[in-house]
């Protein structure tokens, strides 16, 4: 499987995340040796704000993998990781990010989230404060990405 693949995997866990009441975010941990770990947001159905796709996938692929696992891993995502995810993206120690929609594009589809404004801050700043070195690759153009928003933020 390539990156498009991933992402992909990644779209189809947001619109799982929709379907299900939550805001339409997914994201993948994918190990060196294929292993996948996978997250979608829970903000609406478990009522917890810091409930965001890769918040929740970081806790499990903690959980799930070792340090060393996880600093070999991507992270894949369907929206650019938010200033909040990309911390805990960074304290993971995972070393590789991908994303299909970015931060200024969501924007454009989401002015606020239950009358907060959302936060312009592209994951690579948040990474860059930091001591370590992330790679970082998005915006990746990839199907369903942008339409599974489509309706959800009127």
């Amino acid at each position: 499987m390539n990156d498009l693949d991933h992402l992909a995997h990644a779209v189809r866990l947001a619109q799982a995340a929709r379907d299900r009441g939550d805001h339409p975010f997914g994201a993948i941990v994918v190990t060196p040796a294929g292993t996948v770990v996978e997250g979608m947001n829970s903000v609406l159905t478990q009522s917890d704000p810091t409930g965001h796709a890769e918040t929740n996938l970081v806790r499990a692929a903690g959980a799930a993998l070792e340090s060393v696992e996880l600093a070999a891993s991507t992270l894949f995502t369907s929206t650019e990781p938010c200033a909040m995810c990309a911390g805990a993206i960074y304290w993971s120690g995972i070393g590789r990010v991908v994303y299909a929609i970015g931060e200024d594009e969501l924007i454009e589809m989401v002015r606020e989230q239950e009358g907060v404004p959302t936060m312009a801050m592209p994951c690579r700043e948040v990474f860059a404060r930091g001591g370590r070195a992330i790679e970082v690759v998005g915006p990746v153009e990839v199907e369903g990405a942008r339409e599974v928003h489509a309706g959800f933020w009127d």
